[in-house]
């Protein structure tokens, strides 16, 4: 299941803030990102090593660093994954309301 792995990878609170710090669309660094994160530059990469392997970023080498930026491919089906629960959920409750407003017996 994709979306597992895509949860997986978002449910460490170090690759969420540079899942935060990537979605205005920018590229940064590692050495960017890795500011204020607090992990060192080779925790970082290791952190963003797991985010390349299901595909929620990419690394592109630029001379000396390495630019990272973010594709938000994985994060639409995510997305859409939540959204089809939500719907689901929304279908339940309507049922549920609706079975108990015309509950003779309340």
């Amino acid at each position: 299941m994709i979306e597992a792995d895509i949860y997986k990878a978002l449910g460490d609170p170090v690759r969420l803030e540079i899942i935060r710090r990537l979605a205005n669309g920018s590229s940064n660094t590692i050495t960017e990102l890795s500011k204020n994160l607090g992990v060192s530059r080779q925790g970082a990469r290791k952190q963003l090593q797991v985010l390349v392997s299901a595909n929620l970023v990419r690394l592109l080498p630029k001379g000396r660093e390495t630019a990272v930026t973010l594709d938000t491919t994985k994060l639409k089906v995510a997305g859409l994954f939540i959204a089809k629960l939500e719907a689901q959920w929304d279908l339940r409750l309507h049922a549920l309301k609706k079975l108990v407003q015309d509950d003779p017996t309340s």
